[in-house]
């Protein structure tokens, strides 16, 4: 297990690379784009390359939430300003951060949870303004993928039906400690204004998980059991072939679909 000079202990479980390489952690912030009085939230901290750069550039409300006890020690000594919240992001009450409670949002997501993570807070955190997450390359592929591909998929769907994500730069292993076995990449989100927003999220977060995962299969097969006239007539009327797979429909044809099936 890799120890940095501060004697903390990278921690596998935690999926813990730390970022050592300030330009890169320049642009993250940048991307951000920090005014005078916004409320920033750090997920991940670990041991704050990125958290010095917005302390820096956030004059108003900071919140970093760090599961990690050690590296929650490290933060509260060397950044006194800071809000550190110890407690599994996974966790964290997303859902609370309403419009009445703007933020952006920044982090290098462990890789064994970013997709969730973008899940859970693209869809539940309204009050995001922004947010720029570094993720596994592959991840930010399938984020920003365009339907028909093979990256292409419920995640990819499911987020653009909330935000509009960019691909914005390649992170290469070298610039963490412990090194990474995969590049990363950084992806900017946007969120879709609110009458944009799926008006029943739970009915399109059943037929994605309920069409991707059988994603190598024609939509008439999938949804036999579930087949109904609404259905067939959702697909005339939108000129669609039942037969299509799922990758070949975009995520606002797969939201409307939700609904009528």
């Amino acid at each position: 297990m890799h120890r940095e000079p501060d004697g903390h202990r990278a921690k596998k479980s935690l999926g813990q690379n730390f970022l050592q390489d300030d330009n890169i952690c320049r642009k993250i912030v940048d991307a951000l784009d920090i005014g005078p009085a916004d409320r920033i939230i750090e997920i991940g901290p670990g041991q704050g390359a990125l958290t010095r750069f917005i302390a820096d550039a956030a004059p108003g409300r900071f919140t970093a939430v760090e599961k990690d006890d050690s590296l929650a020690d490290l933060l509260e000594a060397g950044f006194p300003s800071v809000e550190v919240v110890r407690q599994d992001a996974l966790k964290y009450p997303w859902a609370e951060l309403t419009e009445a409670q703007p933020c952006k949002i920044v982090g290098n997501l462990p890789y064994n949870i970013g997709s969730k993570l973008i899940w859970d807070i693209v869809s539940t955190a309204t009050g995001m303004e922004r947010a720029v997450f570094m993720v596994q390359h592959e991840v930010a592929l399938r984020l920003t993928a365009a339907p028909g591909g093979k990256a292409y998929g419920g995640l990819t769907a499911w987020v653009k039906n909330f935000c509009a994500p960019r691909y914005l730069f390649k992170v290469p292993p070298t610039v963490f400690r412990p090194r990474p076995k995969v590049d990363s990449a950084v992806v900017l989100f946007i969120p879709l204004p609110p009458d944009s927003r799926p008006e029943h999220p739970e009915k399109l977060s059943r037929l994605l998980k309920l069409l991707f995962q059988q994603r190598r299969k024609q939509i008439s097969t999938i949804l036999r059991k579930e087949w109904s006239a609404g259905t067939e007539q959702w697909f005339a009327d939108q000129g669609l072939d039942p037969r299509l797979r799922p990758e070949n429909l975009s995520p606002e044809q797969l939201r409307a679909l939700s609904v009528v099936f």
